[in-house]
């Protein structure tokens, strides 16, 4: 039996169910392992004003216009399962280094460019990921920054939905 994981729904059953597993073994679905939530404020992914809808962020994708920048900011195995087209890995926002390869791949793009980084990897309010991210391109003087909101994970809330979802570099 041959299959065909270049479709959405293939690609998702074989590989996003064992990677959200891992998260979760891993503590980032356990409230308990998550820093308070901060008032959500225009430096803050979850305000409203700093937040993309899935539909919305498909639509702009599927649109004849300018594309944002797309990263993501979670973790490897999520990203290497599938990814949202057009996107690149940026590392997780929670580590050092996740952040230093974010801050690289973005020295040369205008400060006014629309950016869009996704994790995905749980729920919005308890993922480690975002929040660095965004805060570290709002530090870096980007003012075109936005965060896909994902309210239980991207499995659920992107991929489910029948938005594109791809093998990295497709």
């Amino acid at each position: 039996m041959r299959l065909h994981l270049h479709t959405p729904s293939a690609l998702a059953r074989l590989v996003l169910p064992p990677a959200l597993a891992l998260l979760a073994a891993s503590g980032c679905t356990n409230p308990a392992t998550q820093t308070s939530a901060l008032p959500a404020s225009d430096t803050d992914p979850r305000a409203a004003t700093a937040f993309v809808r899935p539909a919305e962020l498909a639509a702009t994708l599927q649109g004849s216009g300018e594309k944002p920048l797309l990263f993501h900011v979670g973790f490897n195995v999520l990203y290497r399962g599938g990814a949202i087209p057009g996107s690149h890995y940026a590392g997780p926002g929670s580590t050092p280094e996740g952040i230093a390869s974010l801050r690289a791949a973005v020295k040369d793009v205008p400060k006014d460019r629309a950016i869009v980084i996704y994790c995905g990897c749980c729920p919005w309010d308890h993922c480690p990921n975002m929040r660095p991210a965004f805060q570290a391109l709002r530090d870096m003087g980007y003012t075109n920054v936005r965060a896909l909101y994902t309210p239980k994970n991207l499995e659920t809330d992107w991929v489910n939905k029948g938005y594109p979802i791809a093998p990295p570099g497709n």
